[in-house]
């Protein structure tokens, strides 16, 4: 089986092997059979899951696993070689936690989580169901909080919350998730954050959002749902960035952002504005060049036009 992504491109069924094809509405006469769905990419999606799919198998707990007290440890876990859990460590049924995770105190998770090698989950965090954290993750980490005297050193502020992910979070490797200076940082249902993003204390990431790599975010801003940044993109603390906005690669966001918007460039404004911008930007040398040019003609005009006043 493969898929069809754009109806103009059904020529390419002709030479196509597959013994099924996924395509788009308007695919009519096709040579080989087809399934017409609405968006074939999904499709392939859903059915590519269900074929991977295999059922949980129960490992136990590995010999040199250290489990601290009062721990709670359903008969259904995996929990593999080298993992630290402290004490009160709550897991969900179906938990699976790979080689070298380490949970701190009081760590709570939900139904079916995947912690991938070398995971680390600082005391008091909250997973919920269904969360997959990859290879070398920390989460819980400190806040990024100093204070500053009259002399200029820095006095650490305490990071007294935690952090808590709501369920179906996917984060990818190599991430860093503070926890909160008080409260709660929060990552919505549904989101999905790519490898090497950083999130700092008391940020509230809204529900299906997607956070590609190189992200960062400042304290204290909260995103609303299903926002977008693209790769390297970051933001100053104690914004707002609106439901469903979309923050382009590479840009820097100093201020809120509304609900809907399409922002691009450092500091990033309106996309469209934003490409106008870059392609002016791009001819600046020769527009500096016509520009010499231009105010060395003038100032030979006004010296002509002084002359011939004086000679009036």
């Amino acid at each position: 089986m493969t898929f069809l992504a754009r109806a103009k491109d059904r020529h390419l069924l002709a030479a196509c092997r597959a013994a099924c094809v996924l395509v788009p509405p308007g695919v009519e006469d096709a040579p080989l059979p087809v399934i017409e769905v609405a968006d074939p990419y999904l499709g392939v999606a859903i059915i590519h899951t269900y074929l991977l799919a295999r059922p949980f198998v129960a490992t136990g707990v590995h010999k040199t696993a250290t489990i601290g007290a009062d721990c709670h440890i359903p008969s259904q876990v995996s929990i593999g070689p080298n993992v630290v859990l402290g004490d009160r460590v709550r897991l969900g049924t179906r938990t699976r936690l790979d080689a070298g995770v380490v949970l701190g105190d009081d760590v709570v998770l939900g139904d079916d989580c995947w912690l991938k090698a070398n995971v680390t989950i600082a005391h008091a965090t909250m997973l919920g169901h269904r969360v997959i954290v990859d290879s070398g993750t920390v989460i819980g980490s400190d806040g990024y909080g100093y204070t500053p005297d009259q002399t200029g050193h820095f006095h650490k502020r305490p990071q007294v919350g935690i952090v808590r992910i709501e369920d179906d979070v996917e984060i990818g490797a190599c991430c860093c998730i503070d926890r909160a200076t008080f409260g709660e940082t929060v990552i919505g249902a549904g989101t999905k954050i790519d490898n090497l993003v950083q999130i700092a204390h008391n940020v509230v990431v809204g529900a299906n959002s997607l956070l590609i790599a190189q992200v960062a975010i400042a304290g204290s801003t909260t995103l609303g749902r299903n926002v977008i940044m693209a790769g390297a993109a970051k933001s100053t603390g104690h914004i707002h960035i609106g439901d469903r906005a979309q923050i382009a690669a590479g840009s820097a966001v100093h201020h809120n952002i509304a609900a809907g918007a399409v922002v691009a460039g450092m500091p990033a404004f309106e996309a469209k504005r934003w490409l106008k911008t870059s392609a002016v930007y791009q001819r600046l040398p020769e527009m500096y060049s016509e520009l010499k040019t231009l105010r060395a003609e003038v100032a030979a005009l006004k010296a002509r036009h002084t002359e011939g006043g004086h000679n009036d």
